[in-house]
């Protein structure tokens, strides 16, 4: 499990001193601790610092850390086993579940828009002609139709990543993809992510097996150092990025931190699982620095990508791209999760990546909302601060 020292905590906290006046110090600490749980850049599980560095390192006293400890304690935010420390948690039925808003209500849990007019329904009859040869056969082919693997291979290429069809997985969404990947784990495999991060990929690799330990997010992205230590404090198989807009920051990676961090898991021996699902949703023209495959030289980078934000996220056609010797193996381990993926839905996922103009009208749609949103807040909420992020689907 990670331990958070004082000092990358201490980074973390924003200026929790006068922030409620009238407030004791050691209820501001905890408050602001609180936070830092409740919105992941402290992952639950995580072993907090020990009262002493965290007082020394804050110039408090003790007796203030104590106190602010015994306060997230008593709501249920931290827990403290004796001879091990103290670790961040989340109180009994605080974790979130799947649940449809309602007509009339927005559910700010889901980032998935509808489907563009007529985009689906134009590639589903456009599809339907093609579908017809495959009604003679069984419309099991596990790693995906050759033609649909053959143009995310080129769309790979294209993005600056060479690579072959015999490299690409075509998986039931982003999650059948991760899915997949978690079957790469062998039981008790640790896991990086940062935090916070998708909830719903540590889900899935945790059910491989894996334990997921977490490196949180500074305001302003990455540490990227403190990644290079846990992976070797941590000593963790997998890692798993999003560098792309992340979710739910909106953050982007930098190049130098790409490269990094790819240099950082070949010294460690940790592979990446890199999550693309929001890469093409660029909102303000800019160009990305190149993916974080590009600077993988020994194949330890797993590109993950789908089409359920870009179009539309009942078409569940997502891809993994990789090794081809690790892709074999991915062939063989889904036989017991999904065997193949649907026969029509990659047909209709090949019209729309032919249709160039598909991407660009996703990227208006959403950088329309966007601009709603901003100006909703400022509205209602004028002291709040807020980060325009320039893709993505979170603000």
């Amino acid at each position: 499990m990670l331990h958070l020292s004082a000092p990358a905590l201490a980074r973390l906290l924003p200026e929790w001193r006068g922030a409620a006046p009238g407030r004791p110090g050691y209820a501001a600490l905890a408050a602001a601790v609180r936070a830092l749980v409740l919105d992941g850049r402290v992952a639950v599980g995580a072993r907090l610092p020990a009262e002493r560095d965290l007082a020394g390192q804050l110039g408090v006293s003790r007796t203030t850390v104590t106190a602010a400890y015994d306060a997230l304690r008593a709501s249920g935010h931290a827990v403290s086993r004796q001879g091990a420390g103290t670790f961040a948690a989340l109180p009994a039925g605080a974790r979130a579940s799947w649940s449809d808003a309602g007509p009339g209500l927005l559910d700010l849990a889901l980032a998935s828009p509808e489907p563009l007019p007529g985009l689906v329904e134009g590639a589903l009859e456009r599809a339907a002609p093609r579908l017809a040869r495959h009604l003679r056969a069984t419309g099991y082919v596990p790693p995906g139709l050759p033609e649909l693997r053959e143009a995310l291979a080129a769309r790979c290429t294209a993005r600056g990543v060479p690579t072959t069809a015999d490299q690409v997985l075509v998986t039931s969404g982003a999650m059948g993809a991760l899915a997949l990947a978690g079957r790469l784990l062998a039981p008790g495999d640790r896991v990086l992510a940062d935090g916070p991060t998708y909830p719903n990929a540590l889900e899935a690799l945790r059910a491989g097996g894996g334990r997921v330990a977490s490196v949180p997010l500074l305001p302003d992205g990455w540490d990227v150092e403190a990644h290079a230590a846990a992976y070797r404090q941590v000593g963790p198989t997998l890692a798993y990025l999003v560098a792309d807009f992340h979710n739910p920051t909106g953050l982007v990676l930098d190049a130098p931190g790409r490269e990094a961090l790819v240099a950082a898991a070949a010294r460690n021996g940790v592979s990446l699982l890199v999550d693309e699902t929001l890469a093409d949703l660029a909102l303000e023209g800019q160009q990305l620095p190149p993916p974080v495959a590009a600077y993988d030289e020994d194949g330890r980078v797993l590109t993950v990508g789908s089409m359920s934000k870009s179009h539309w996220g009942g078409l569940r056609v997502g891809w993994l791209r990789g090794p081809a010797d690790v892709v074999a193996r991915l062939v063989e381990a889904r036989a017991a999760v999904d065997l193949a993926p649907p026969v029509l839905d990659q047909l209709v996922a090949l019209e729309l990546l032919a249709d160039d103009t598909a991407v660009a009208r996703r990227q208006r749609q959403v950088a329309e909302r966007r601009d709603v949103a901003l100006e909703a807040l400022g509205a209602q909420l004028p002291d709040w601060e807020v980060r325009r992020p320039a893709g993505g689907l979170s603000l």
